[in-house]
């Protein structure tokens, strides 16, 4: 176990505890890091050793740590109200605020808000609001939903049914009925030899408007979308990829949903990720860096057909049959609200866009490490995807743990980071980091590739 904690700690934590994307096996052998606070970038473990979180906690602390303004919100407004709902025409002055606050940002026409307590609710959600809205307008056949491979929209039923990740599916019986998934828009890996980015995306929608009439278009509600692909593997769409999709779903009356959950608030160096590439859903899902992941929140929009088909059914029905115990929590809301407060008065979003070039271009040149196979990213989020052999793009076998392996030298050099399926390091670090920072991130995660380089050549997993 690791030193860094007192025995019995990691023992109470083994024992009572189930990690989530953890390997449960191996975990009681390895045990855990336990984190004890937080300072802008770094967090400390219980030795107090600091550690630069290159993985924003779960793409999410916009922030950083210790933001002063935050935690005085939310202690404010403990004192003030410190739960509030929104059943039964309930309501409180946080939610109204924030609902129109996220009403006059949105990258879309929207009439309502309704919130939720993390992305999984909120596509859940959507769901439900696409299959109810499409009940009220007569359309009782158009309900599937399609999704990509090695998308990732959460791990409720529904939502886990839309994420295309094998790990999330196998032996949890899902997905359920009516979901369906599309190519993946990830041009090294799945493109044909020789085939350009415009080509492989003409490809994609061809292939998605023939799942379509395969289908039915008449069966065919909505398509949900990242702009940037995050659990999936930091996936970036190729060139002219969304203006041919979305032209598809416009084709075929399909509904629209781009998942924000990570692209959200700044993150691609736009307010929302889908003005990145230029597109406009029907709705966004946002959650995430919302409040700064300081409490829990998310929120999806409602546009005005949707509400419309509500007010229909609520005459029809009596009452409107969805919510959550804490949707627009009055303490979530407040921080949300000083959270967008924080990221217009330190124009946030532009620092990105001017970072984000030094950052990326630390990223690319790691595509010269004799790992990596490809190095991809925009903004302030990226991966490298290590390779057992550049030339083929051929990966390690699974059971080599290359990926955990970097990943633990990362963490011995002081960076936290996560490996995905595949053997992918991502990076997202919170918003606020410098450009000194940057480059003390990337000098130790070279370090940490090239520890992992030395051990994959003695333990002959590599071929160079």
């Amino acid at each position: 176990m690791p030193s860094n904690i007192p025995s019995n700690l990691a023992t109470r934590d083994i024992e009572s505890l189930v990690h989530p994307y953890t390997n449960l096996a191996t975990f009681r052998d390895a045990g855990p890091l336990i984190i004890e606070r937080g300072q802008g970038i770094h967090v400390y473990d219980t030795a107090g050793r600091a550690y630069i979180d290159g993985m924003a906690g779960l793409w999410c602390t916009a922030l950083g740590w210790g933001n002063a303004e935050l935690a005085d919100t939310a202690a404010a407004q403990m004192r003030k109200l410190a739960f509030g709902h929104l059943f039964a025409g309930k309501s409180h002055d946080g939610a109204i605020e924030l609902a129109e606050k996220l009403k006059e940002i949105a990258p879309v026409p929207t009439s309502k808000v309704f919130f939720c307590n993390s992305g999984s609710e909120a596509n859940d959600t959507q769901i439900k609001f696409i299959w109810y809205m499409n009940n009220a307008l007569g359309r009782p056949r158009k309900k599937k939903i399609v999704s990509r491979r090695k998308g990732y929209h959460g791990v409720t039923i529904a939502s886990a049914s839309l994420t295309g990740l094998p790990v999330n599916q196998t032996d949890f019986d899902v997905p359920i009925a009516n979901i369906l998934h599309t190519s993946c828009p990830h041009h090294y890996r799945f493109a044909h030899a020789g085939e350009s980015e415009e080509d492989f995306a003409t490809r994609l929608a061809a292939e998605l408007d023939a799942l379509i009439q395969s289908e039915g278009p008449d069966t065919v509600a909505a398509f949900f979308v990242e702009p940037v692909m995050g659990a999936g593997g930091v996936l970036v769409p190729p060139a002219t990829y969304f203006e041919k999709v979305l032209a598809v779903c416009a084709k075929y009356d399909v509904y629209v949903v781009c998942d924000e959950v990570i692209c959200g608030f700044g993150r691609l160096g736009t307010p929302f990720g889908c003005q990145a590439f230029g597109f406009e859903p029907h709705s966004i899902t946002v959650a995430k860096a919302l409040t700064s992941a300081y409490v829990p929140m998310a929120a999806l929009t409602v546009p005005e057909v949707m509400y419309q088909a509500m007010l229909d059914e609520s005459r029809k029905i009596g009452s409107f049959g969805h919510g959550f115990t804490y949707s627009g929590h009055p303490v979530a809301a407040a921080v949300a609200l000083k959270t967008l407060e924080i990221y217009e008065r330190e124009r946030l979003v532009e620092k990105v866009a001017k970072l984000a070039p030094q950052f990326q271009a630390r990223l690319a040149a790691l595509v010269t490490h004799p790992l990596v196979g490809e190095a991809r990213g925009y903004g302030l989020v990226g991966a490298v995807e290590l390779v057992a052999d550049k030339a083929s793009k051929r990966l390690f076998d699974p059971k080599a743990g290359v990926g955990a392996r970097a990943v633990a030298y990362a963490e011995a050099e002081g960076l936290l980071l996560r490996f995905l399926a595949g053997d992918v390091i991502t990076l997202c670090p919170p918003l606020v980091i410098t450009s000194e920072e940057v480059d003390e991130l990337f000098d130790r995660l070279t370090r940490a590739l090239d520890q992992t380089l030395d051990w994959a050549q003695r333990e002959r997993v590599l071929h160079v």
